[in-house]
């Protein structure tokens, strides 16, 4: 039961990611899943554990490495279709 916890909450991570940016996160649902696992790893690796946890994330920084995924997935994808 956590990892389908740990699915839904890597979902909404890389959902809000998405929204605070105004972009749209490629793969959908299962894009935001990935965007929201590996954001949370990455704000975990920069800004260590702080703030609240759940289902393994800690909130804060998972949003912020989200964010931070979300921004350089699109900017690498708007390149990629302005080159063509």
């Amino acid at each position: 039961m956590s990892f389908i916890w740990f699915l839904i909450i890597g979902g909404l991570i890389g959902w809000l990611a998405g929204v605070i940016l105004g972009k749209d996160v490629p793969g959908g649902i299962i894009g935001n899943i990935i965007a929201g696992i590996v954001g949370a790893w990455i704000g975990g690796m920069l800004l260590g554990s702080w703030g609240p946890k759940v289902s393994d994330f800690y909130i804060v920084p998972a949003i912020i490495g989200a964010v931070i995924l979300v921004f350089i997935v699109s900017f690498i994808m708007k390149s990629m279709r302005r080159a063509s």
